[in-house]
């Protein structure tokens, strides 16, 4: 994939920044992300918005009901027109995602945003399970439920990775 190319191509993902996630201990992420899309380092940046609805799991066994609306489904950091990619599940690995890496010949994923420990989780390990090179930003990314469920996310992604997989 790389022959022709001297650099790595790189994408930020931003997740789930929306302001569902929005609580005491995600909203000091938001100006922190800002600011990572703004100083430009990465070659391509994309977002992805969670979309819940009343046949889903989460509404139907967890009771959850956020996101259902558009207020709680907006994504709450200027997208400048990049890339969106649509969800309803944690993971944002699916076809759509894999045929922008490719035709991007993007060579790293760094993720951020929230949930930690689900979303954040689910799309790093399904991207490392399908041989691409990811990385958890874990300085820019929180789980709304607490400090304690963003530190053991990042655990449990360092052990199943690796150390490598989390800066």
């Amino acid at each position: 994939m790389k022959e022709n190319r001297d650099k790595e191509k790189t994408l930020l993902l931003i997740i789930d920044c929306q302001s569902a996630f929005i609580n005491e201990n995600t909203k000091q992420y938001v100006s922190k992300i800002e600011n990572l899309v703004k100083e430009n380092k990465y070659d391509y940046v994309a977002f992805t918005k969670y979309i819940n609805n009343e046949n889903s799991m989460f509404f139907k066994n967890l009771n959850y009901k956020r996101c259902i609306n558009e207020d709680d489904r907006k994504i709450i950091i200027n997208t400048n027109n990049f890339k969106i990619f649509e969800k309803d599940i944690y993971s944002t690995f699916n076809n759509e995602l894999e045929e922008y890496l490719k035709e991007n010949e993007i060579d790293t994923i760094y993720l951020c945003g929230f949930d930690t420990e689900a979303c954040v989780l689910k799309t790093a390990l399904d991207l490392f399970e399908n041989r691409y090179n990811v990385v958890v930003l874990k300085d820019y990314s929180m789980s709304n439920s607490g400090i304690d469920y963003h530190k053991w996310a990042l655990k449990i992604i360092k052990k199943l990775i690796g150390e490598n997989g989390v800066i």
